[in-house]
């Protein structure tokens, strides 16, 4: 008999969109939508939005026509990442198994907690969920089962339920509603199954969760690998892929947005650059990396990519060094002839800050750039974002 988990997975109900109306109380019961950097496009909906059929990436300039009733805000990202900071300390009073997956969207192992708490692990979620909602002001949806991937599944349909009764927010799958749940679960539906993938399972005529389970391990392997035969594992409530308390370090950084208007202006989309870098390079040193490469991209405005890459002579984390490989990698691929509707930077092969060595030949550069970006940082702490900007003339 293997051994089993006890896996809840804790999801902020339209995040960006309930951060938002938790300092604006006047918009709850509106359809509301938040949108991406530079208004690009919208990246969350609350309820009353969805009713009226705004889709998720939706471009804001179509969206605004569209539905014309809809409230239209401009995302605000640290205050996005201050409510997530205090709602994922609220998970920690319950367990120190706390998996943090995005933003809005935490795995907790509750093994063991039943008795700790004196209650049901049912009670337990229900808990969680009140104290969220009390104590901070956000709605959560609350999965419960024995592995990640039945606890998102979980998850998925307490929202479901949520939607019509507000009262609700917890789901769990136990033992004997496992093959009731999947035998309802299309395939398409289950995480970790992309749309290729769903495809191609509908193909040899496995349209359900339960299907999925129903074919011997050898042909799932075959056909999907060992990763498909850990779904399948995952599914039928043994756990292949743990809650993992400690952190991942990631191993690049991206920053990206669109543009409000498509544009072949070379300042414009050197500020965009400039913009990306900086927050890629915060996040940096918010984290402690050191990069040692960098890319930047250009999207067209018929979507078409154009990207280049380079290296570091020493790993760094200033912008001020970043910004002299963003320009000459600009400088390679922007076509004046080209519109574009948007841009990104992306840091490479990340390493701690604490491991890089200087260069013999560039040290003393580096650190007097190090220096200027630590005191940006600290404006930024004090007098708020977008204090400072770096512009064309930075990069000359």
């Amino acid at each position: 008999m293997p051994k089993y988990n006890i896996i809840a997975l804790v999801d902020c109900n339209n995040f960006f969109a309930s951060c938002e109306i938790l300092f604006n109380p006047e918009l709850k019961g509106k359809p509301v939508c938040v949108l991406s950097n530079n208004d690009g496009c919208i990246i969350a909906r609350s309820n009353e939005a969805k009713a009226l059929g705004v889709k998720m990436g939706m471009p804001y300039f179509m969206a605004k026509k569209q539905f014309k009733n809809v409230i239209y805000l401009s995302g605000n990202h640290p205050r996005y990442n201050e409510i997530s900071k205090r709602v994922m300390s609220k998970l920690y009073d319950y367990t120190p198994s706390v998996e943090v997956y995005s933003i809005d969207e935490a795995f907790l192992d509750l093994c063991g907690t039943r008795k700790l708490f004196r209650c049901s692990y049912e009670e337990l979620i229900e808990k969680i969920r009140k104290e969220i909602k009390e104590d901070i002001g956000i709605d959560v949806s609350i999965g419960l089962s024995y592995s990640k991937t039945l606890a998102k599944l979980a998850c998925e349909k307490a929202k479901e339920i949520g939607k019509k009764n507000p009262d609700i927010g917890t789901y769990k799958i136990g033992f004997r509603e496992i093959k009731n749940e999947l035998r309802l679960a299309k395939i398409e539906d289950i995480w970790g199954i992309g749309a290729n993938t769903a495809a191609l399972l509908r193909k040899h005529y496995i349209s359900s969760a339960y299907d999925f389970t129903s074919q011997n391990d050898a042909w799932i392997k075959r056909v999907l690998g060992k990763v498909g035969l850990d779904l399948k594992y995952e599914l039928l409530g043994e756990a292949q892929n743990p809650v993992n308390p400690e952190k991942t370090l990631p191993k690049s950084i991206q920053k990206t947005a669109s543009f409000a208007n498509f544009t072949n202006s070379k300042e414009y989309i050197i500020n965009a650059l400039n913009y990306h870098t900086h927050r890629v390079c915060k996040k940096l040193r918010h984290l402690d990396l050191v990069s040692s490469g960098v890319s930047i991209m250009l999207r067209t405005k018929d979507f078409y990519i154009l990207s280049a890459k380079t290296n570091f002579e020493t790993p760094v984390n200033s912008e001020f060094e970043f910004n002299l490989k963003v320009k000459e990698l600009f400088e390679e691929i922007f076509n004046p002839n080209l519109n574009y509707r948007s841009c990104g930077v992306c840091a490479l092969k990340l390493t701690s800050g604490n491991n890089c060595q200087l260069s013999l030949f560039n040290s003393e550069r580096i650190e007097k750039a190090q220096k200027l970006s630590d005191a940006w940082d600290k404006i930024e702490e004090k007098f708020g974002r977008a204090k400072i900007h770096l512009g064309t003339n930075a990069l000359n």
